[in-house]
């Protein structure tokens, strides 16, 4: 089993945004010594708990602070713009650090209405164009746009002797297929919605076209795992996680909270209840428990590589959950 870390670079109640970004460089090189294969980064915008807006300046940050692991986006939101300008970062960042970059693309539109418009400087763009979109990112980076395309002959430059490996992120049926006609990789979104993943990942088998970039099919799964020596202290780290997803749904409040502050608060019914739910998008408990449940998902998603993402409001527990989880799974197979 192969594990990556995806980090949203969330920024926890007492910490600013530079102490957030620079948590991020230490994760990425503290789990790269690991045995971590990849370091993914997220695009959010106008939050106030997430501080990674622009994954291509972070990626370019991160790749400069480590040497082998693969460092890619968790993914650049695509319908927001050009094709051409994403290509062209990501030959960019593969000329800067050959072999080590990874482009995931995402589909959601990166925010509010009024956000969406403000990253498009105004322009009305359309979700439904995102395929379209991936295809021609292919064809930028590997000079294979088809001759009745209006920007035939147009590449993305710096011309490289690699390219880097491209993903695109999905919850459904609908974003594996996306997925699997452009012959990319597909990383699944456990962490976000597990409900339809049996199916985004049969439709990605079955539907997969080889392309210039992927000559088959390459699946990851991301998966939110808070890691402690008990399950009892695993439990307790979960909380902040808890307080911040239940936050995040209703959209009041971004950063994450302490656990005394979780302890705190009295629950309605109704947040006890949507708790329970959210679980169901994580893993927590002690090093053997994960990895046994890893295992489990591994086999019902037909991959052996998942993407961690841990976000609790402790960083230093944090760390501590990479660990324990790399010295259970990463360290057992060397």
């Amino acid at each position: 089993m192969k594990l990556g870390v995806l980090d949203q670079s969330p920024i926890s109640k007492g910490q600013t945004a530079e102490q957030t970004l620079q948590n991020t460089i230490e994760l990425a090189q503290f789990t790269e010594q690991l045995g971590y294969t990849r370091y993914w980064v997220a695009e959010h915008h106008n939050t106030n708990g997430l501080a990674s807006s622009s994954p291509e300046v972070l990626m370019t940050r991160l790749a400069s602070s480590t040497s082998t692991i693969r460092i890619g986006s968790g993914g650049v939101l695509l319908p927001q713009y050009s094709p051409l300008k994403v290509a062209e970062n990501a030959k960019m960042l593969e000329a800067l650090f050959p072999g080590r970059i990874d482009l995931g693309l995402g589909r959601s539109p990166g925010g509010s209405q009024q956000t969406r418009l403000a990253l498009t400087d105004g322009m009305k763009k359309t979700l439904s164009a995102f395929s379209r979109q991936v295809k021609d990112i292919h064809g930028y980076l590997f000079d294979s746009l088809s001759d009745d395309h209006p920007y035939k002959g147009v590449i993305a430059t710096p011309t490289t002797q690699s390219n880097p490996e491209t993903w695109v992120l999905g919850l459904t049926a609908r974003g594996a297929k996306h997925a699997a006609l452009n012959g990319t990789g597909f990383t699944l979104g456990h962490f976000i919605n597990p409900d339809e993943s049996i199916e985004a990942i049969q439709t990605y088998l079955n539907e997969f076209q080889p392309s210039k970039a992927h000559a088959e099919p390459k699946i990851n799964a991301c998966v939110f795992v808070v890691c402690a020596e008990t399950e009892e202290k695993a439990e307790e780290l979960a909380l902040s996680q808890d307080m911040w997803l239940l936050h995040v749904g209703k959209g009041i409040e971004t950063r994450i909270p302490s656990v005394e502050e979780v302890k705190q608060h009295t629950f309605t019914a109704q947040e006890l209840e949507k708790i329970k739910a959210n679980r169901r998008r994580a893993i927590i408990g002690t090093p053997k428990q994960v990895r046994e449940e890893l295992e489990s998902l591994s086999e019902a998603y037909q991959t052996d590589e998942f993407l961690i993402i841990t976000n609790i409001y402790d960083f230093e527990a944090k760390k501590k959950s990479y660990q324990l989880l790399a010295e259970e799974v990463v360290d057992k197979m060397q």
